[in-house]
């Protein structure tokens, strides 16, 4: 039997429980991993300051996949390599939400930016609900306000000046509406339609756009490759669209018990909820049952 060797764990809606936090139940096991040399690392599509905030409350230090595989970084936070959209590209893609009044911002290899602080904390509230239903919009909205004092995040007139700057990599699109797939589903398929993007989501009322190879799957892959380990000695953890490329890659994967209905069935396992520390049991269960 081969054991494991790597963990990859989404972040929102499965490594973390409602206080966006890490539970000390998955913290005591992803200590257990690594006490047996196994590696952890997060898969997310947080940006590298989003996802830090989490992980350095729980004081876990870990190879980081950001951005759905956009932006890969080592276990001391240098940047191992990035997969840009096209500038030419991004042109299209804003065009095309501009035209559909879609709500969006650009995470950079030099930040994150938008154009609108009050659809900011609008989108990430009602992401935060979609996330965590028993919040009440009001709880959401104090919440994604907390949360943007942690978020490196830079407010400008003009997304489209920003991209005259040709040193600048534009790594993820994401857009928000708050009447979610009817609105989005039809511009995400216009946008695949482009050729050569990416188009995921990881909330009901989100889409991201990235680049064809920026994806966890790819990303996880060559982690893996890097280390000499094989796929069937990767684990994924995940519950939402952008994780399914993982889920598929990994040799053992986990869907969340929170994930969506059509993400499981592409996971050969399903764990606990986020809520009831969901990462740790499958950890804890792949050790044990030799997974």
């Amino acid at each position: 039997m081969t054991m494991i060797k790597l963990i990859a764990s989404d972040m929102d809606g499965t490594l973390l429980d409602a206080h966006m936090s890490i539970s000390s139940q998955n913290k005591e096991a992803i200590q257990l991993a690594e006490d047996m040399g196994i590696e952890f690392m997060v898969a997310t599509g947080r940006n590298y300051q989003e996802a830090r905030a989490a992980l350095d409350e729980a004081a876990i230090d870990c190879a980081m996949i950001t951005l759905n595989g956009a932006q890969v970084f080592d276990k001391s936070g240098k940047s191992l390599f990035t997969v840009p959209i096209p500038h030419s590209q991004v042109m299209t893609v804003l065009d095309i939400l501009d035209a559909n009044k879609i709500y969006y911002e650009v995470a950079t290899n030099q930040g994150l930016f938008s154009e609108s602080q009050a659809k900011r904390i609008e989108s990430f509230a009602s992401s935060i609900a979609s996330h965590l239903p028993h919040l009440t919009y009001k709880m959401a909205i104090a919440m994604a306000s907390a949360n943007l004092e942690l978020l490196h995040i830079t407010y400008i007139d003009s997304i489209r000046d920003l991209l005259k700057d040709e040193s600048l990599e534009v790594l993820k699109i994401i857009c928000f509406h708050m009447e979610g797939a009817h609105i989005l589903g039809p511009v995400g398929k216009e946008i695949s339609d482009l050729g050569d993007l990416a188009v995921t989501s990881s909330g009901q009322n989100n889409l991201e756009v990235n680049h064809k190879n920026a994806q966890k799957g790819i990303a996880v892959a060559h982690v893996a490759h890097e280390r000499g380990i094989s796929l069937d000695e990767v684990m994924a953890i995940g519950d939402n669209f952008n994780d399914v490329s993982m889920l598929q890659t990994a040799g053992v994967s986990f869907a969340m018990g929170n994930a969506e209905i059509e993400v499981k069935d592409y996971a050969k396992y399903v764990t606990d909820i986020n809520l009831e520390s969901g990462v740790g049991k499958a950890i804890l269960r792949a050790i044990n049952e030799n997974l």
